[in-house]
């Protein structure tokens, strides 16, 4: 039992999600798309950070490791800050700062395979209640809540912080210079952009995602698949190896690879399942759900006290993955033991799921806050100053969604 975690395929993928983010560092293509985007957006304050936003956003499509996405980006903006003549104790390199670690918080909810607490949820989903949630299934409920959220942390962080200037001079042709600096897009690069746009299409085109939203006809018969999340992101990793690809090297790999946040993970699905195995997480539903009042509660109330109750407890956690590992089997056997007639079990453990991902108040509440605190840029007071008003603003988001969106698609 207690190393079952390593033989689950939810471990592999994992796994290559670390892989594929070790390609895009070695190469330098996440750089690349990072200042691109940035060298879009110009040079004012809050374009520039609509960029760090919207860099965020994109990244998670393509890099599947929070971790990793948080620490090509800060090299990256305190460069440009560097550049910039900007001090590291201002307003504006806080915002940009906290918007880097926040917006991958974000995104981590809107895409399945941008962080490995997701894979542990779905995981348990799949083991305990049947159902494999597509890459697709999952975009196309969290899409609303992150967008929704990146505007909203957009909006936050210019009120509460508002940056001391209004547009940097020169900022465009620093940028620039950045980017120029990186030279011609290489081989290997263009090797690893192709492979990773197949993989995003093979992830879009799983064919749960069809059935299960009714998109039927010729084409959608013609280019969905019947291959699974874990076994495509593995076969893309493999090819990464071969020779003539050459994108990576084990030797390069090994010495790179967050091996602590691999075991760490396969020790949290084995955690989960001793949990679903001994019926702890049954006994504690059948006391937990009685002091909650939930047994015939509305869908809607369920939500709404447990969402609460995962954001207090989320307080004490340095780490979503552990937090998912120890409560999504609790949460899905408080969910069994509900009497509410109709209730979507599923599509409630996923909202969960996504509120498990917050980690908004405290720097260590999560590795990308801890890594964007490092740059000494801001203080926890400001940290905890732009969290509180966020977390706020996704339960309700969390709640209007719920009575509205998520309804009508069935998932609550």
């Amino acid at each position: 039992m207690s190393l079952g975690g390593f033989s689950n395929t939810a471990w592999a993928l994992v796994g290559a999600a670390l892989v594929i983010s070790i390609a895009m560092m070695k190469t330098g293509l996440d750089k690349r798309i990072a200042l691109n985007i940035l060298s879009l957006v110009g040079a004012k304050t809050n374009r520039i950070l609509i960029g760090i936003i919207l860099t965020g956003c994109i990244l998670s499509f393509f890099v599947p490791s929070t971790t990793a996405r948080v620490a090509c980006m800060v090299p990256i903006v305190m460069g440009v800050i560097s550049a910039f003549g900007i001090e590291k104790r201002t307003k504006f390199a806080a915002i940009l700062m906290i918007a880097i670690a926040q917006a991958d918080s974000i995104w981590n909810v809107g895409i399945k395979t941008a962080a490995a607490q997701n894979m542990i949820a779905t995981n348990f989903i799949k083991q305990i209640l049947g159902h494999d949630i597509s890459w697709g299934e999952w975009f196309i409920a969290a899409l609303p809540f992150a967008v929704l959220m990146s505007i909203a942390l957009y909006f936050v962080l210019l009120k509460i912080m508002p940056p001391e200037v209004k547009e940097i001079a020169g900022g465009k042709a620093v940028i620039q210079k950045a980017l120029e600096g990186l030279g011609k897009i290489t081989t290997q690069e263009i090797k690893l952009v192709i492979i990773s746009v197949f993989l995003l299409l093979f992830w879009v085109l799983e064919k749960k995602t069809f059935g299960d939203f009714g998109i039927e006809g010729d084409l959608a018969k013609t280019l969905i698949h019947p291959f699974d999340t874990s076994s495509i992101t593995v076969v893309a990793v493999t090819l990464m190896f071969l020779p003539k690809i050459d994108i990576l090297t084990w030797e390069d790999t090994s010495k790179k690879m967050a091996w602590g946040t691999l075991f760490l993970f396969g020790v949290g699905i084995s955690l989960g399942s001793a949990i679903i195995s001994t019926k702890a997480g049954v006994w504690l539903a059948k006391s937990i759900v009685p002091f909650f009042g939930l047994s015939y509660s509305s869908a809607f109330m369920i939500l709404a006290i447990l969402a609460l109750f995962l954001i207090i407890i989320h307080l004490g956690f340095a780490s979503a993955t552990a937090l998912a590992a120890a409560m999504i089997p609790i949460v899905i056997s408080m969910l069994q033991e509900v009497k509410t007639p109709g209730l979507n079990i599923i599509g409630m453990t996923m909202i969960l799921q996504y509120v498990i991902s917050f980690g908004f108040i405290l720097p260590v509440n999560a590795p990308q806050n801890m890594i964007a605190y490092g740059t000494d840029t801001f203080t926890v007071k400001e940290f905890i100053k732009t969290g509180i008003p966020l977390t706020i603003i996704a339960y309700g988001l969390i709640l209007l969604l719920a009575a509205t969106y998520w309804k009508w698609i069935g998932l609550v």
